[in-house]
């Protein structure tokens, strides 16, 4: 490739990473942007099936980590508006807990205790916040924050 072509090349790249064609048109027009399907799947129902669908991802690969002679196993059940992860030892039962509510995830230890909750905010930008405590998050934080002790402490 001669320099010419890669100069077009290289700028096409990044005018596309900008937002624009090669045309110098905005790429995507905002004034199309579906916000209702954007707020739709920003709803406490869509983001708690996904986060389910992410946690057992999450159960899997941990189980999948294990040695074979390990003597526990984590596994994702449902129930009632709400889904726990579970970790079964020779002498440990823990568990969380995540549920949906009206106005946030809760989640939740075996005991009821809470751990925090998490609520949603739709933006200007068209993006779905995961907040934990005004924090924003992303789906793996809050999973890490809800699972990590359950999976990675020495019992």
């Amino acid at each position: 490739m001669d320099d010419r072509a890669e100069q077009k090349n290289s700028r096409a790249q990044s005018d596309s990473l900008n937002g624009k064609s090669e045309n110098g048109k905005q790429a995507n027009d905002r004034s199309k942007f579906n916000w209702v399907t954007g707020r739709f799947q920003c709803s406490l129902a869509a983001v708690f099936k996904e986060l389910r669908l992410e946690v057992e991802e999450d159960v899997k690969t941990r189980n999948g980590l294990r040695l074979p002679s390990s003597a526990y196993e984590f596994s994702i059940a449902d129930s009632d508006g709400a889904f726990t992860v579970t970790l079964q030892a020779k002498e440990i039962q823990k568990s969380v807990v995540f549920k949906l509510a009206e106005h946030a995830i809760l989640v939740r230890d075996d005991q009821g205790n809470s751990k925090f909750d998490v609520t949603l905010a739709y933006s200007d930008d068209g993006k779905c916040r995961l907040r934990v405590n005004q924090d924003e998050r992303e789906y793996w934080q809050v999973r890490r924050m809800a699972l990590e002790d359950l999976m990675f402490a020495s019992y």
